[in-house]
C-alpha cells in the first residue's frame, strides 16, 4: 500500500485510544506503521534493484520480530536524550507500552501489503515465496477516507494543519471524482464521506468525541477489507466456471482489485497457453455481471531456451524473481533475438508497464544490451 494508507492506519490506531498508555505513542505508531518501508531506499538504485528487494526482507518474519525491538530502543533514547531534555517536567515515556504498539503498528504494514496484487515475501530470509491477498489497489481511497476521520478531527485544528488536510482532501477527491471508470454511486459515496468529515471536524466534536469517531471509522474499515476480500474470493471461481462454460478450460483465476472502485474486479485466468480476461461488476444483475474485457495474451508455462536466456540476464534478476504472470513477446532479429517481457497485472498489451522489460540477445543466446526495466 501506499504510504498515505500505512501513515493514516498508524495515526488512526493512536486516535482509538492508544495514544493514553504512553507518552510517544502516536509517534511510535505512525513510525511504526511505515517501517518495513525502509527497504525503498533501493528504489535509487534502480528498478530491477527495487523489485529484487522490495518487500522482503525488511518485510519479512525476521525483520517483523525485530522491528518492534528496533523501534521501542529508539523512541526511548529520543525520549530521554531530547524530549525530556527539552522539556524535564513531562512524564517519561514507558518501554512496555511502547513495545506492544510497536508491535501491533508494524505488523499492520505486512497485513496491508499483502491484501494487493503485487505481493510480499513475508517468510523472508528464509523462503521467498511471495504471498497476495488479491484485494486490495496499490492505492486506495476508501482506505484514506476511513482511517482518515478521527485523525483530521484531532490534528486539523491550526490553520497550517487545516489548510494542509484541505490539499489532501482536494488532491484525493479529484483522484475519485474525475476518473471515467470510477462509476457513479463511489463518487457519490466519498462526496457523502467527505461532507461528514468537514460536517464532524467543524461541529462534530460537539456531539461525537473523535475516540468515538475512530473506533466506528475502524469497524467499517475491518467490515470493508472483508468485504474486498470476500468479493475476490466469489469473483474468481465464478468467473472460472464462467469461461469453462464458454469453452475455455483455465487452470485458475486471480480478481485484481481496480483502482477507487470496490464493485469491479479485473480477473485474470490462466489457460494452457493464452490468459483470458473477464471484468465482473457487481453493480450488475447476477446473469450479466460477467464479461470478456480484452484480447488473450500468450503465456508460456514452460519458457524456451530464449525466453530462460532473457531471464537470466544479470540485470533482471529483480524482476525474474517478481515476475507473477508473465508474458513475453520474441522476434528473431538480424542479430538474433528480441524479447519483451511483461506482467499481465500491470501491463496488459502496452509495454512500458510496471515489470516490463526488453532484452537484446545474439544467435548465441547471449546478452546484447543491457535490459532496461520499468
Amino acid at each position: 500500500m501506499d504510504n498515505l494508507a500505512h501513515s493514516l492506519v498508524g495515526a488512526w490506531m493512536a486516535e482509538a485510544g492508544l495514544k493514553r498508555y504512553t507518552p510517544l505513542a502516536t509517534a511510535t505508531l505512525v513510525i511504526g506503521a511505515n517501517l518495513p518501508d525502509v527497504d525503498a531506499v533501493v528504489t535509487f538504485a534502480g528498478s530491477d534493484a527495487s523489485l529484487y528487494w522490495r518487500r522482503g526482507w525488511t518485510h519479512g518474519v525476521l525483520a517483523l520480530s525485530l522491528w518492534p525491538f528496533v523501534l521501542t530502543g529508539l523512541m526511548l533514547l529520543w525520549d530521554r536524550f531530547v524530549r525530556r531534555r527539552r522539556h524535564p517536567e513531562l512524564a517519561p515515556a514507558r518501554a512496555g507500552p511502547l513495545l506492544l504498539l510497536s508491535t501491533v503498528s508494524v505488523l499492520s504494514h505486512p497485513a496491508l501489503d499483502w491484501l494487493n496484487t503485487y505481493g510480499v515475501r513475508l517468510l523472508m530470509p528464509f523462503d521467498g515465496t511471495w504471498f497476495y491477498g488479491d484485494a486490495l489497489f496499490i492505492v486506495d481511497p476508501w482506505v484514506w477516507l476511513l482511517a482518515g476521520a478521527a485523525v483530521i478531527m484531532a490534528d486539523a485544528r491550526t490553520r497550517k494543519s487545516a489548510a494542509g488536510w484541505m490539499v489532501l482532501g482536494v488532491a484525493t477527491t479529484a483522484l475519485v471524482m474525475f476518473p471515467a471508470f470510477v462509476p457513479w454511486p463511489a463518487k457519490v459515496l466519498w462526496a457523502v464521506g467527505v461532507a461528514a468529515i468537514l460536517w464532524l471536524r467543524l461541529k462534530g466534536t460537539h456531539v461525537l468525541s473523535t475516540q468515538r469517531v475512530a473506533t466506528v471509522c475502524g469497524v467499517g474499515l475491518v467490515l470493508y477489507l472483508g468485504a474486498i476480500f470476500l468479493g475476490s474470493q466469489v469473483a474468481a471461481p465464478r468467473a472460472q466456471e464462467w469461461l469453462k462454460a464458454q469453452g475455455h478450460p483455465v487452470e485458475r483465476v486471480i480478481a485484481g482489485p481496480v483502482p477507487a472502485n470496490p464493485f469491479v474486479r479485473d480477473l485474470i485466468a490462466l489457460g494452457p497457453d493464452r490468459y483470458h480476461f473477464v471484468r465482473a461488476d457487481f453493480l450488475r444483475g447476477s446473469d450479466a455481471h460477467l464479461e470478456l474485457s480484452g484480447p488473450t495474451l500468450p503465456r508460456e508455462p514452460n519458457p524456451g531456451p530464449v525466453i530462460q536466456a532473457a531471464l537470466a540476464a544479470p540485470h533482471l534478476r529483480g524482476l525474474a524473481n517478481w515476475l507473477r504472470l508473465p508474458t513475453y513477446q520474441v522476434a528473431e532479429t538480424e542479430a538474433g533475438w528480441r524479447v519483451m517481457i511483461d506482467d499481465v497485472r500491470y501491463s496488459r498489451s502496452q509495454s512500458g508497464g510496471l515489470g516490463s522489460a526488453v532484452v537484446e540477445l545474439d544467435k548465441e543466446l547471449r546478452l546484447v544490451n543491457r535490459p532496461t526495466v520499468e
